[in-house]
């Protein structure tokens, strides 16, 4: 399955993600092998920007281990895509947005890119039917370190 199919089905498959703490353990985000209906999703902020991703493949794949496989790369990849939507807002010191300092600093997204591709995944949870959500996150002393600035 080519790159570009999977990142469709990861996005079909997606929700939202959000910014949680990184103390207190991950919380699972799957009961009984399903989605939860509703995803608790705290606008708490402190050392870490926290993010989710929900993936799906191709069911009609052969083996267990493909669909198990594409849905977390495309849970990966959501949650990569809703964690640079989240940082694009993180307020700088000074009143700016990381968004408004991309615009005066070209080299800076492909850094931000980087980072965020260097998040740790903290967990990845299947269910029943071989989708998969994916939690990760960045601490923002690395994204501070890298961008040399200071967060509000």
């Amino acid at each position: 399955m080519n790159y570009a199919l999977m990142m469709r089905l990861g996005a079909l498959a997606a929700l939202t993600s959000s910014l949680l703490t990184g103390c207190g353990g991950v919380q699972s985000r799957v009961q009984k092998g399903q989605v939860q209906t509703v995803i608790d999703q705290s606008p708490n902020r402190r050392a870490y920007i926290e993010a989710i991703g929900i993936g799906a493949s191709d069911p009609a794949l052969e083996s267990d281990t493909q669909r198990k496989s594409l849905a977390r790369d495309a849970a990966i990849v959501k949650a990569q895509y809703e964690m640079l939507s989240m940082v694009k807002g993180v307020e700088l010191d000074g009143g700016y947005t990381i968004e408004r300092a991309i615009e005066e600093d070209s080299s800076l997204e492909s850094r931000l890119r980087e980072t965020i591709k260097g998040a740790e995944i903290l967990k990845s949870e299947f269910t029943a039917d071989n989708g998969c959500v994916v939690t990760m996150r960045l601490p923002k002393s690395r994204l501070q370190e890298m961008m040399g600035v200071s967060f509000k």
